[in-house]
């Protein structure tokens, strides 16, 4: 069941462990903890310190599924990380879709709306940093474990709530809590198990999840509104949540490598040495080291955070993470106001119904899905062949942001275009804009792997602020004007446009000594 192709620990089904003659077995009782393991072995190889791979392999009573047993432990991380963000984006969007029932069947102004939108925004808002924290402290997979399960729960809790605002603000704040953690704790579950060369890959799999939950969720919202009510879509959505919670653990054991490893290298085509992009010395004896380095790196190193305080002087010292932090927000307040309000936008200045609305609404995350692929994929292969890291990082984020930021200006200062024009047009702009996930939301991991988790939590803490006021915003202005260009677009391509400059200027992904 488990192999390692250096040469360490091999397990075959319904066979004894075997080992390699220069390997020697450690086995140690581990205690008790959330994730039931039983046990952890160390297997190390013998003279040669180079070529030492330590591992801990939690036992798992998962059924024996062929093609997913053949999966390094790596990778099922990764899978069912994505599809826990499928969850979480298909419990972000069905509300922007039930919000056109529920506003008209309880008389809901925009105004009103757009708060019961945004509440979601104050959990999540406040959830950041506290999930940083407990993700390098605990595990980003035990975090994420009960993120999943404290917004399911409150997404199920939403129809008996809907007729007492109070109440139902509070769910919508509990299910931003429970979804503001996820991202670091995917943070720390990369930074913790991808080299840098597979790293862009990895993040677009992961975050890519919430594209294909917008899908789903605006697939699925619409007809379950139609058939059974709005209410059934909460009960629905927050049922698949906790199912994922009850299979997460049997799918997955957690993998904790070696903490002298170091993922921020990787070796390239020509046999060169990478360290973030930068072309290290190369000999014909050190390219073997080299190249059994970046096999070792697949596994990144275990962070304890918990034996030193939190170097947050030299963080806020550091220009890069004030890029990082306005970039953030700048992308969040055009993410998140076209995520609550393109459903309403299709409908009333497009004149769709409900089905037809959210239908289009579909076409951004399904085009995202798509161009995250080729945004990941490009700059993988760009810092494989020796581009430096930064420059990779910053040519991606310019494609997303000022993509959207030119099809939103079309979009507004061009009233006479038929509406599939405009519906192609802002498709366009938001599917780009996802090269963010091969630019800014790489970059945590790559100036440090040990703190990317609390580095996330500080810019997705200020980049949940344009979900508290940009998305109610959008609804007052909107009230007050009766203009999408003022409410929606025009803001969200000030904050393009402004956030490409800074990023330009002060971005990089040199890795940092915090």
């Amino acid at each position: 069941m488990f192999a390692s192709r250096n040469g360490g620990l091999v397990r075959r089904p319904n066979t004894p462990y075997s080992l390699p003659p220069n390997v020697k077995l450690d086995h140690k009782l581990l205690k008790d903890g959330d994730d039931k393991e039983d046990n952890e072995f160390a297997a190390t190889g013998g003279e040669d310190n180079d070529e030492q791979q330590d591992f801990s392999l939690a036992a798992a009573d998962a059924p024996s599924i062929a093609f997913w047993d053949k999966f390094p432990q790596r990778y099922k991380l990764i899978v069912t990380t994505s599809l826990a963000f499928v969850v979480c984006n298909m419990d972000k969007v069905n509300m922007s879709v039930a919000i056109i029932p529920m506003a008209h069947q309880l008389g809901w102004s925009a105004s009103t709306s757009g708060l019961v939108q945004s509440s979601f925004f104050w959990g999540y808002c406040l959830s950041q940093l506290p999930g940083g924290f407990l993700a390098g402290r605990f595990s980003g997979k035990k975090v994420l474990r009960a993120g999943v399960l404290v917004w399911s729960l409150a997404t199920a809790l939403v129809p008996l709530t809907a007729t007492f605002l109070p109440g139902l603000l509070f769910c919508r704040l509990l299910v931003g809590l429970g979804e503001g953690v996820s991202p670091s704790a995917a943070t720390d579950l990369i930074a913790r198990t991808m080299p840098i060369n597979e790293r862009a890959r990895a993040v677009s799999f992961v975050f890519g999840g919430l594209n294909v939950g917008s899908i789903v969720g605006l697939l699925l919202a619409p007809a379950i509104i139609k058939l059974f009510g709005w209410e059934v879509v909460f009960y629905l959505f927050g049922l698949i949540g906790i199912g994922w919670c009850l299979a997460f653990d049997s799918a997955t054991t957690e993998v904790r490598p070696s903490s002298t490893s170091t993922p921020n290298s990787q070796v390239g085509e020509n046999g060169n040495a990478f360290s973030n992009g930068q072309v290290l010395k190369s000999s014909p004896a050190s390219t073997s080291k080299a190249a059994s380095k970046a096999a070792s790196d697949a596994h990144a190193a275990t962070f304890d955070i918990s034996d030193k305080a939190i170097p947050w002087r030299a963080f806020f010292k550091e220009p890069a993470l004030w890029a990082m932090i306005y970039a953030h927000f700048c992308g969040n307040w055009g993410y998140y106001n076209l995520l609550a309000w393109f459903p309403t936008y299709f409908s009333e200045e497009l004149n769709l119904d409900l089905t037809n609305a959210a239908l289009v609404s579909i076409l951004p995350p399904l085009g995202s899905v798509v161009v995250s692929g080729v945004a990941s994929s490009l700059a993988d292969h760009l810092i494989s062949k020796g581009v430096d890291t930064t420059k990779v990082r910053k040519l991606c984020q310019t494609i997303a942001f000022m993509s959207p930021a030119v099809c939103m200006g079309i979009a507004s200062f061009c009233p006479g275009l038929p509406p599939w024009l405009i519906a192609v047009v802002l498709t366009a702009g938001s599917s780009l804009s996802t090269f963010t996930l091969a630019g800014l939301y790489c970059t945590h991991q790559d100036i440090s792997p040990k703190y990317a988790s609390i580095l996330l939590g500080i810019t997705n803490t200020v980049g949940a602020i344009p979900g508290i006021l940009g998305v109610a915003l959008t609804g007052y202005i909107l009230d007050q004007t009766n203009s999408w260009t003022l409410a929606l677009f025009a803001p969200s391509i000030f904050f393009y446009v402004t956030g490409t400059v800074v990023w330009n200027l002060f971005a990089s992904s040199k890795p940092k000594e915090f």
